[in-house]
């Protein structure tokens, strides 16, 4: 056993001098390694960062929450025949609420897109989200400033609005946007709550407007004619499934629909959301781990090569060290330390590369630095280097003595 802690530290003693004699060649052999390990780092914090997002905007739309709509999230139905239906109406969305019995809270829900202005400033296309008080409970908001309207304020169409934390930092840089007074298409609205940031990629209520649907209906009725969508909450996860069932009847009914006839609106899930973007996050990780894997494999090769030279290179070295006691063993392990101590030293570098980037990045796209990412870029360093100098250590190890010292 201590024989083998010896050749270890031999082994790095020589190892180190030997990098440190070929500094130049030792850098651009780091190289390979360096890549490979920033683009695994990278590639692993943007999906991370990814799949968090997704989750988060999945997640405001509430696991026990159902939406009825004319059209159905990601569905293999044909398009133009879910664009022909009819619109679904407020007087459905009242008729359901008086007919379902199992759910928590039923709400109705309009979007429309219109350009919102403060001062010299202005936000194109804002994503209009109209609701009466009772929509608050279908949602998972965190607030920064203020409060979300109130039934008084939603019974009466006031001109109130809550708008997300992007808008208002769009708007209100110094952030002092609570009671400011902004104008949505020719109206003006008093803001009463900020929401708190949330950062997803989808569903993001950080870009979003949310305000009494009677408003949308009385100040863009002109220009507005969507279908509105039924917000149904189950009383908890375990009866979403009946609520489910309930509702899809109902509906049939409010829709005056016949037994042979089929469903003229769809009942939506964040479930359908999950499994599309599960799918998206599939591909992203093939790809990249396809993308990483051949960067690290050509970075392997290049150290391979650089190891072999490195061999040639020091062959009367190895002859004189066997030629007084040198194993085989002690020869394999010198050169396997040497290119390991080469690819860790260029993976922690590759490390704290993609580390930086990943800050950089998430200033405009959502990343996440995981602890065992850490681990998993030292340890494929250390392994890269271990695949990269077997051959070159092995062919060391196998030298004759006697050749070895001929060697000019």
């Amino acid at each position: 056993m201590f024989a083998i802690f010896f050749e270890l530290n031999e082994g790095l003693s020589i190892a180190w001098r030997a990098i440190k004699a070929n500094k130049i060649r030792a850098a651009l052999t780091m190289l390979g390694i360096f890549i490979g390990i920033t683009a695994v780092v990278l590639m692993s914090t943007a999906i991370k960062g990814i799949e968090n997002s997704i989750q988060s905007g999945v997640s405001t739309l509430g696991s026990d929450n159902l939406y009825i709509d004319k059209f159905a999230w990601f569905s293999n139905q044909e398009f133009w025949k879910m664009r022909n239906r009819e619109n679904i109406t407020m007087e459905d969305f009242k008729k359901f609420k008086e007919l379902a019995k199992l759910p928590d809270v039923v709400v109705p829900l309009l979007y429309s897109r219109q350009t919102i202005k403060y001062g010299n400033r202005k936000i194109d296309d804002g994503v209009l989200n109209g609701s009466n008080s009772d929509f608050l409970t279908t949602t998972n908001f965190d607030f920064e400033l203020g409060r979300f309207y109130s039934e008084i304020e939603s019974n009466g169409s006031r001109n109130v609005v809550v708008i997300g934390n992007e808008i208002a930092s769009k708007l209100f840089p110094r952030g002092d946007a609570l009671d400011k007074v902004v104008k949505i298409g020719a109206v003006n609205y008093k803001i009463i709550g900020v929401l708190a940031r949330m950062e997803s990629l989808f569903n993001s209520p950080d870009n979003q407007i949310y305000l009494p649907i009677g408003t949308i209906f009385k100040n863009f009725a002109s220009r507005n004619r969507g279908t509105v969508t039924i917000v149904v909450k189950a009383r908890n996860p375990q009866m979403v499934e009946d609520t489910k069932i309930e509702a899809e009847g109902v509906m049939r009914k409010v829709r005056g629909l016949s037994h042979k006839e089929e469903n003229d609106f769809s009942v939506n899930q964040q479930e359908a959301l999950t499994s599309f973007f599960d799918n998206i996050t599939i591909v992203i990780k093939i790809a990249g781990l396809f993308i990483t894997g051949l960067s690290l494999f050509v970075g392997a090769i290049g150290i391979m090569n650089i190891m072999f030279v490195s061999v040639k290179e020091r062959t009367k070295e190895i002859g004189l060290r066997k030629a007084i006691g040198a194993t085989r063993r002690t020869i394999l392990i010198q050169f396997l330390l040497e290119s390991s101590v080469i690819c860790i030293i260029g993976g922690l570098f590759g490390l704290i590369a993609a580390i930086l980037l990943s800050l950089m990045l998430n200033q405009f796209f959502p990343t996440s630095i995981q602890y065992d990412v850490v681990i998993l870029a030292i340890f494929i360093s250390l392994l890269t280097g271990i695949f990269a100098g077997l051959a070159p250590a092995y062919t060391a190890a196998k030298m004759d003595p006697v050749e070895a010292l001929r060697f000019e």
